[in-house]
């Protein structure tokens, strides 16, 4: 509405200029000559106005946009005024004015928001840019660095040599482990780094993460789970032996005392004889969990030695298809490149694999489209990995958490270390093992180096 007025009150005032200068040129042409100079000042007259008003309405706008870029939201313009165009204008500006001054306080508050969370999550988050300077870093980090203000890379020289050596050299997309050692105590750090852009300058965004808490309570986690496996088997090893002692102690108890050895019945001696016998198998298999328990505990180092993966993985295909009864299981073995080599133990990584086999082989038992793919490769982040894979029932969600605890086990009969034992020899090769599944579908294992 406000342009509309404007426009109309420009057209009206050119055409006033352009109707005083046709009458100034026809009463001069006439020789009217005072009327010619009449219009002639009209024409002045009129071309003054329209400046004048062009610039006062040039002024209103430009305060308008010079308090919007100074954040000035308290500029108000009158709009009690008796020229409507203007009244019109000034209206339409306070209106913008004020939903901008709402956008810019929306913007205050979910600053504020963010804010508040960096300052209270437990992960350390600076930007750096191109020249080393710091341009945030949030409380956590610097109660972690026991440093503050924190305002370039070159402070933490102050720290630590070799962790200023590790920010400074740190690159997009990175990750990094560290252990920083202070008079206070020794914290396994994990750096990240991730580039961002903020209004046109390239950023370094480094979030610091400390992994002694996480570290602490997942090993308090993994000491109660194994405490719970241990109790649950050394009680059903127990309880037997308990119930059993104690009804073999009743038959030589009578109501005058214990009952003499020549009073005996051969119902009683061979009662007790069998008693005896489950009590020693009892022992034998609580000597036999013991025993399984330290050969966990005792394994050795890797003896490690160039091997080439695809031999190794076709003689594990001979043995499993000698073990497996049933042919309608499909085994492939899949290696890219064919000259791949692996830097391991390969009797441990063997014994590894033929436990993975083994499992997916039973999962997979009584299956018409039973497949077990083992694929050995290099991904995306240049490590080098085998898979082992089965289309069998899946592992249920529940027992994800708890498959490599020691152990632990679904199978009748099972020892439960095999599992737990796999882990075991991949931490000593300096890798890992990951644990993916998905129902009938896929259920994959993935050994990491």
């Amino acid at each position: 509405m406000a342009s509309r007025n404007f426009y109309f009150q420009m057209i009206m005032r050119v055409l006033l200029i352009t109707l005083a200068a046709l009458g100034s040129a026809y009463f001069f042409m006439v020789q009217w000559f005072w009327v010619g100079w009449a219009f002639f000042i009209s024409i002045g007259s009129q071309t003054y106005f329209l400046i004048s008003y062009i610039n006062k309405t040039n002024r209103k706008i430009a305060y308008f946009f010079d308090a919007i870029r100074n954040e000035d939201f308290t500029l108000r313009f009158p709009e009690k005024v008796s020229i409507q165009s203007f009244k019109e204008l000034n209206t339409s500006l306070n209106r913008v004015n004020q939903l901008i001054q709402d956008v810019q306080l929306q913007l205050q508050i979910r600053e504020r928001y963010y804010q508040e969370i960096l300052k209270k999550i437990d992960i350390g988050i600076m930007t750096i840019d191109k020249k080393g300077h710091i341009l945030y870093s949030n409380p956590f980090l610097e109660r972690l660095l026991n440093f503050r203000p924190l305002l370039h890379v070159k402070q933490l020289r102050q720290i630590d040599l070799k962790l200023f050596e590790l920010i400074d050299n740190i690159g997009p997309f990175e990750q990094k482990y560290y252990q920083l050692v202070n008079e206070r105590e020794k914290n396994q750090l994990f750096f990240k780094a991730v580039p961002i852009n903020l209004e046109g300058k390239a950023l370094l965004l480094v979030t610091v993460q400390d992994l002694n808490k996480e570290l602490d309570e997942k090993e308090t986690d993994s000491w109660v789970r194994l405490i719970r496996v241990l109790t649950h088997e050394i009680m059903n090893t127990i309880t037997p032996i308990t119930s059993i002692s104690e009804s073999l102690s009743k038959y030589f108890k009578i109501e005058e005392g214990e009952l003499q050895w020549e009073n005996l019945s051969e119902d009683q001696i061979k009662n007790t004889v069998k008693g005896l016998n489950v009590i020693r198998i009892q022992g034998e298999d609580l000597m036999d969990f013991v025993q399984s328990y330290r050969s966990f505990l005792d394994l050795p180092n890797p003896d490690k030695s160039l091997v080439n993966i695809k031999t190794l993985l076709e003689r594990l295909k001979v043995l499993m298809r000698m073990e497996n009864n049933s042919r309608k299981l499909e085994f492939k073995v899949l290696v890219a490149p064919e000259d791949l080599e692996f830097y391991i133990d390969e009797k441990q990584i063997a014994q590894v694999l033929i436990n993975l086999s083994k499992n997916a082989i039973q999962s997979v038992e009584g299956q018409n489209d039973g497949e077990l793919t083992i694929m050995a490769a290099i991904n995306a982040q240049g490590r080098k990995y085998i898979e082992v894979k089965d289309n069998g029932p899946g592992i249920p969600a529940d027992q994800m958490d708890e498959i490599f605890v020691p152990f632990f086990t679904t199978k009748n009969g099972g020892t439960g270390i095999g599992l737990s034992l796999s882990k075991q020899i991949m931490h000593l090769h300096g890798g890992n093992i990951r644990v993916h599944s998905v129902p009938f579908k896929e259920t994959s294992f993935v050994l990491t180096f």
